[in-house]
């Protein structure tokens, strides 16, 4: 069982033994819930809005519409495309 002290600003420092089991290194984010009888750490991951972006666009510039349906324009996709990623995101929350 890993013990920790609660620090000046509130601030905990994981043991090292945690810290390699959930493989997280300086910089890396946990999230904090609270749950029945305690507070459970989980890693996530966080992607910089612009970044991610850039990716989305990257991928979509290779996707090419078979269909033979009227073309959409690029930010009417991004939207349809955003609101899957929110749909997605709140399915697996």
């Amino acid at each position: 069982m890993a013990l920790m002290r609660v620090r000046r600003a509130a601030q905990l420092t994981l043991p090292a033994d945690v810290r390699r089991a959930l493989n997280v290194k300086e910089g890396d984010y946990l999230e904090a819930r609270i749950v029945k009888g305690g507070v459970l750490l989980k890693p996530v991951s966080v992607v910089e809005r612009k970044r991610a972006w850039a990716g989305i666009k990257k991928v979509m510039s290779r996707v090419r519409d078979r269909s033979p349906q009227a073309r959409e324009d690029s930010r009417t996709k991004e939207e349809a495309i955003a609101k899957e990623v929110k749909a997605l995101r709140r399915k697996h929350a």
